[in-house]
């Protein structure tokens, strides 16, 4: 019997948290005989991804180094397109694979149809049906979700949301989420090497004591009056005695500016340089509470017992909600004070979130995504 020859299968990513959601799946397919692996990064977010594909041993066979200051929405998508169109001109595979709902994906998505390639899409079926939050993503994703051939669903929940846009229900399969594959690699090694996550130490032997809340804050759609919002409630948050907030700051100057007028100086406050991956699971694991308008946290906090409060209007993970692992909060102050307040000074609240069943994974996830790509 004649061995069939490898697939060639070419993954697509561009930002930190791309990055992190893929390296599991880079891993899975390197150890898979049946896979020649070709990786190409676009750099949409540069030192954050540099930081995932040191940790995580990848040197891409392809950097498109895209990033550019203050770069347009279609500036930045006429150049995926173009640049990653090159890259599957030369390398003629026979899948691409995009994760999420970045302008990396969708492009990469778009420029191997536009190839007749077959595309797999890594977290499909998250929807907030609300094409303005978050955005661009959800639009993102619905393109991706009307080219994919392959959709490997985190949760029953995204599952159902293709089969309700009639995407064909043998193309969807539910996979988990690969971020908890990651977080568990990243963990077991924090614990094999300390030294990988010690850079928090300072931070850790100065708020010794207190109730940590660890925050991250960068959606678009937050900008100007939602993260002003955002920034009064670690104000008054950081007035008790008892808390202190560590906030990774994302170097986009929409958000950088607010954050630094309102709180920069507070006392009980760490405004702080992003983390690079095992300093940011090392925050995870040392927070109480964590604060957020990112998509990625709502899924890794609760993976370490850590309740979510999600400060946006929308979410594409419902299933955390449905769980009771986060709780939508919107981006009025008042609100978040409030939560944040209950959960801190009600022990059984915050029980309540720290334990129940996190919906996104068990950790496998990758290599399930092999075997389906195997055929």
């Amino acid at each position: 019997m004649t061995q069939r020859a490898p697939q060639t299968i070419l993954l697509v990513f561009g930002t930190r948290p791309e990055a992190i959601k893929m390296f599991p799946v880079v891993h899975a397919l390197r150890a898979d005989g049946r896979f020649r692996v070709v990786t190409c990064v676009t750099a949409q977010h540069r030192g954050m991804l540099d930081q995932v594909l040191a940790i995580a041993g990848i040197v891409p066979d392809h950097d498109l180094d895209l990033m550019r200051p203050n770069q347009t929405l279609d500036g930045l998508t006429a150049a995926l397109l173009t640049e990653i169109g090159k890259v599957l001109d030369a390398e003629k595979p026979d899948w691409v694979v995009v994760q999420g709902d970045t302008a990396t994906a969708m492009a990469g998505a778009l420029a191997a149809y536009y190839r007749k390639i077959a595309v797999a899409h890594v977290e499909a079926g998250l929807r907030s049906h609300n094409i303005y939050h978050p955005w661009p993503e959800e639009v993102n994703r619905k393109i991706i979700g009307t080219i994919a051939a392959l959709h490997f669903a985190p949760t029953e929940t995204a599952a159902a949301a293709l089969r309700a846009e009639n995407v064909d229900p043998a193309r969807i399969h539910v996979t988990g989420n690969t971020v908890i594959d990651a977080l568990h690699w990243v963990t077991d090694r924090i614990a094999a090497q300390p030294a990988l996550a010690s850079g928090l130490a300072n931070l850790e032997a100065r708020f010794a004591g207190k109730r940590l809340i660890g925050v991250t804050s960068h959606r678009r759609e937050n900008f100007g009056g939602g993260l002003e919002a955002i920034a009064e409630a670690i104000r008054t948050l950081a007035q008790r005695p008892d808390v202190a907030l560590i906030f990774p700051v994302h170097p986009n100057p929409n958000v950088r500016a607010v954050m630094d007028a309102a709180l920069a100086g507070l006392p009980n406050v760490a405004l702080i340089e992003p983390l690079d991956y095992p300093h940011f699971a090392r925050l995870l694991a040392i927070s109480d509470i964590m604060l957020t308008d990112s998509g990625g946290v709502q899924e890794e906090a609760p993976a370490l017992g850590k309740p979510v409060l999600v400060m946006r209007e929308t979410t594409e993970r419902p299933e955390g909600v449905a769980a009771g692992t986060a709780r939508l909060v919107g981006t009025d102050a008042a609100r978040i004070v409030a939560e944040a307040t209950t959960l801190l000074d009600n022990p059984a609240a915050h029980a309540a979130m720290a334990r129940a069943h996190n919906p996104f994974g068990d950790g496998h996830s990758a290599a399930r995504i092999a075997d389906l790509l195997a055929g």
